[in-house]
Formats: C-alpha cells, sequence, structure tokens
C-alpha cells in the first residue's frame, strides 16, 4: 500500500456519520434526514450544504472541535497517510460562540492528539468563504497572519466559486502573502476554466483547489504547467457534485500527461462516500496509476506542502523508506 499525503481536506466536512450521530446525541438533534444507514443523504448541492450545514453545527466546543480533527487525522493514518492539510474556517468558530483562537487551538489540540498516537504530521490552511463576502476573507486573512499557530502555515478561500471575482480577494492574499503563508485558492470547479486564469492572473497561488477545468483550454494547461502550479484533484467529489459524468471522463490522467502537477484528495470525504484511500484505489483502477506512479503523485502533495524544510524533508525520507 503506498504511503499518502493529503492537501484538500474540510475539517468541518470530514466528520464521518458515526462521530456525527454521536454528537446529535450529545446536542439532542434528531440526524434521521441527513443521515441514513450509516451514509450522508443528499441528492444536490443546496442540499448537499443543508447536511454539511447541520453536521457542521453539532461541533460547538473546543473539545468537540479536537475531537473532530484527532478522529479524522488518526483515521488517515490508518489508511497510510503520513501527512494532512486541514481547511479550517473562522466562519464556523463564530456560529459555534468560539473565537477564531479558541477554534484553532482546539483542531491543533486534535491534529496533536492523532500525531502522538500515529505519527501523521497535520497542518492547518485558514480558509475565508466567498459566500461571506470580501471583508470577512479579509478578516480570516489577518487572523492567519497574526494567530502564531504553529500548525497554520496556509491561507486559502474556498466557497461558492459562482459568487464574487478573484481580484476581490488580492488584498486578503497579500496580507497573508507577506505574513509567509502559503497560498492556495479554490477554482476551475463549478466555474469553467476562465476561474482557473482569474486565479493565476490575480491571487498567483502556489496551489489551485481543484483547478481541473483548466483542462478546457489547451494553452492554460500549459501554463499551469510551465508556472508549476499543483492541482488539488478530488475526483470522487468532481463525480458526486457533477461537475464531470464519471471516472472515464475525469481530466485527472490528461492534466497529468501534459505534465501539471496533480495530487489526490478527498474534500468532503464522507459526503462523496470516499476517503483518501479510496481516492488512491480510484487513481489505481481508473486511471491505471500503479504504486510507483501513485508514490509519485504522494511525492508531488510533500513538495507542495505547507511545512517548513525540515518537516518536508522528514516526511519525504519516510517516503523513500528512510524511515517508519
Amino acid at each position: 500500500m503506498p504511503l499518502k499525503a493529503e492537501l484538500h481536506c474540510h475539517i468541518e466536512g470530514a466528520a464521518a456519520p458515526e462521530l456525527v450521530i454521536r454528537q446529535a446525541q450529545k446536542y439532542g438533534k434528531d440526524t434521521s434526514p441527513y443521515i441514513q444507514d450509516g451514509s450522508f443523504v443528499w441528492h444536490d448541492f443546496t442540499s448537499f450544504l443543508a447536511a454539511y450545514d447541520f453536521s457542521s453545527d453539532l461541533f460547538r466546543t473546543e473539545e468537540d472541535y479536537a475531537r473532530l480533527a484527532d478522529h479524522y487525522l488518526t483515521s488517515l493514518a490508518r489508511d497510510g497517510a503520513i501527512y494532512s492539510e486541514i481547511f479550517t474556517s473562522p466562519d464556523h468558530a463564530g456560529k459555534a460562540g468560539l473565537s477564531p483562537k479558541a477554534y484553532t487551538d482546539a483542531l491543533g489540540e486534535g491534529m496533536t492528539r492523532a500525531k502522538a498516537k500515529t505519527g501523521i504530521e497535520g497542518r492547518m490552511i485558514v480558509t475565508g468563504v466567498r459566500n461571506a463576502g470580501v471583508e470577512s476573507i479579509e478578516q480570516a486573512a489577518r487572523f492567519a497572519a497574526r494567530c502564531g499557530h504553529p500548525l497554520v502555515t496556509g491561507f486559502g478561500v474556498a466557497g461558492d466559486e459562482r459568487m464574487g471575482d478573484l481580484e476581490d480577494y488580492v488584498r486578503a492574499f497579500e496580507i497573508a502573502r507577506e505574513a509567509g503563508l502559503g497560498i492556495t485558492v479554490h477554482a476551475g470547479e463549478l466555474m469553467g476554466w476562465e476561474s482557473v486564469e482569474a486565479a493565476l492572473d490575480h491571487i498567483r497561488p502556489s496551489r489551485i483547489g481543484h483547478g481541473v477545468r483548466a483542462i478546457e483550454n489547451p494553452d492554460l494547461i500549459r501554463r499551469v504547467a510551465d508556472e508549476g502550479v499543483v492541482l488539488e484533484c478530488c475526483p470522487s467529489s468532481n463525480i458526486a457534485l457533477k461537475v464531470f459524468d464519471s471516472f472515464a471522463d475525469h481530466p485527472f490522467p490528461a492534466l497529468l500527461a501534459a505534465g501539471c502537477k496533480v495530487t489526490l484528495n478527498s474534500d468532503d470525504p464522507p459526503y462523496f462516500r470516499t476517503s483518501l484511500k479510496r481516492e488512491y484505489d480510484i487513481a489505481a483502477e481508473h486511471f491505471s496509476m500503479n504504486d510507483k506512479a501513485l508514490a509519485a503523485v504522494t511525492r508531488t502533495a510533500i513538495n507542495a506542502a505547507f511545512v517548513d524544510k525540515k518537516t518536508k524533508a522528514m516526511l519525504l525520507g519516510r517516503l523513500d523508506g528512510k524511515s517508519r
């Protein structure tokens, strides 16, 4: 089994159904509209968001968030992952009545617990949400820049790509960049190749969340490859949300063949009935990737990770079998 690394996962969206059910019991909530037969139930983007928001609302205290991060990273490690980056959202903290600092510290505590048990390294990417507006995104960037948490190493923007223009967020990304944070931005998922081009033009990220719609423009694919921008691909998510009809139609192999740097990620795993392990299995089955090719994908992820040089060298050493 090849070692794995993940760069693109929304921590609230990583809560497993069994954990959500336990949280619902704790807070006296009924999960039946959203979880049936041990799986999340939704049929379109609106009902997906409803299930997501219901589950997110069940994480309210610092211990709840610590348990969430611990549970997810431990499950990743069990499946052979040695590194995980999670998207965190100060907006969720606010809804829970927690300060961004308390929320971030709690997630960091959970990551520390998982590392103590399994050895998995983890980092956080503070994320602004497009739906919340420009000022909210700039607030998130200022928090990321100033919080000083050792596991906060990146900044990104997620949310509905159909809302707002990427050039509106330039200031937020400059705040994060000046603080030395890694830069990633969601683009090229629900919107077409133009959103990827706008990300490159205005944000200049080292990574793009999804980015798969770049396949619609050959010149843009060449630019992504030439600039070495890493695409955080999430195949199951793309199929579930009907970005592509099937794995046979997914551009992952074509992007790889065109020289783009691509990684495998789970996005919001239980909602898409997937896991990081399943994404690697899908790549093996549908994209004809052997263990050597999958290890190369993991290497791309580690090289693109928002970590210090010493940690990166250690992770690459583990990948090369120098230590386990």
